[in-house]
């Protein structure tokens, strides 16, 4: 880090560090709570989380401001002021053994999984970058930017499989989790709303109870993705697209269904393509292909 990036923080050193705390409960722990209870409700089945999802996307041209100015860059902020706070600080955790000091060093390499998983989350899924030519010619052949909107369910189900994946999202997963759920205690510190040691005694139970709940929650949403019959959601997904066109409620979106494109990239036995027909054309160049960057 340069002097003077050094010197700007150092002068700016409180508000900085009360804004990465801040940041980390809202919008960034808020949003990560909703995006998992959302995933979870892959187990009432695929019409349920389509149905969720269309909601989002109702947000229409606004959810990429939405996104950014909620999702990614406070992300993008917490992650840079944690990575500073890393390099600047230092673990005692060989010299003193307190629960304490483990929690802060878990504190701190959890955060820097959950940025290494977030980073590749994004672009697993969606790709990083809407641009046709990124997505058709980087991310496309690197099997990446597999989810389709209004394909949510089935389309999340062929990103993960195999096993490297759903063994990514499960460490990722964990890893925010307690990185968060630990963060709100650090948080209470950090302002000042658990002072004594009978408060921060109940703060930690009641964050544990909390990131247990979180981790129940995530895990049950990434059992109900690794569970879900591609076959049979493709077909609910379809009818609720045909009937949102019939209503006009949409406008034909195919970029947002899956494709040649996914198909190709994540090959599956037929039994799992499902009944729709690929488009005439395999060229991925010639399908316009523009996955809205929402991580779900």
């Amino acid at each position: 880090m340069s002097e003077n990036s050094s010197s700007l923080f150092g002068r700016h050193e409180f508000l900085i560090r009360r804004l990465h705390s801040l940041s980390g409960l809202v919008p960034v722990g808020a949003y990560m709570t909703v995006h998992l209870l959302v995933n979870a409700s892959l187990m009432d089945g695929a019409g349920s989380f389509q149905r969720n999802v269309n909601q989002i996307h109702s947000l229409g041209s606004a959810l990429p401001l939405v996104e950014w100015l909620f999702i990614f860059i406070p992300i993008i902020f917490h992650a840079l002021v944690g990575i500073w706070i890393i390099r600047s600080g230092k673990s005692n955790i060989a010299r003193y053994r307190y629960t304490s000091n483990y929690r802060y060093h878990l504190q701190r390499w959890t955060g820097v999984v959950a940025v290494i998983f977030i980073f590749f989350h994004i672009f697993h899924l969606h790709g990083w970058f809407h641009s046709e030519y990124w997505l058709n010619k980087i991310a496309h052949p690197m099997g990446m930017a597999n989810f389709r909107a209004f394909n949510a369910a089935s389309s999340l189900a062929l990103a993960l499989r195999g096993f490297t994946w759903p063994v990514f999202y499960l460490v990722g997963v964990l890893a925010c989790v307690y990185h968060f759920a630990n963060g709100i205690w650090t948080f209470g510190i950090t302002w000042g709303i658990w002072i004594s040691p009978a408060a921060q005694r109940r703060a930690t139970y009641a964050c544990s109870a909390f990131g247990v709940f979180l981790a129940i929650v995530g895990l049950s949403a990434l059992y109900g993705a690794l569970m879900v019959d591609v076959d049979e959601a493709r077909q609910i997904e379809d009818a609720m697209y045909e009937a949102r066109l019939e209503s006009r409620e949409i406008s034909p979106t195919p970029h947002k269904r899956i494709d040649s494109t996914i198909v190709q990239l994540a090959p599956e036995p037929a039994n799992l393509r499902g009944p729709v027909q690929a488009p005439a054309s395999t060229n991925p160049a010639s399908d316009p292909v523009g996955a809205v960057a929402n991580p779900h």
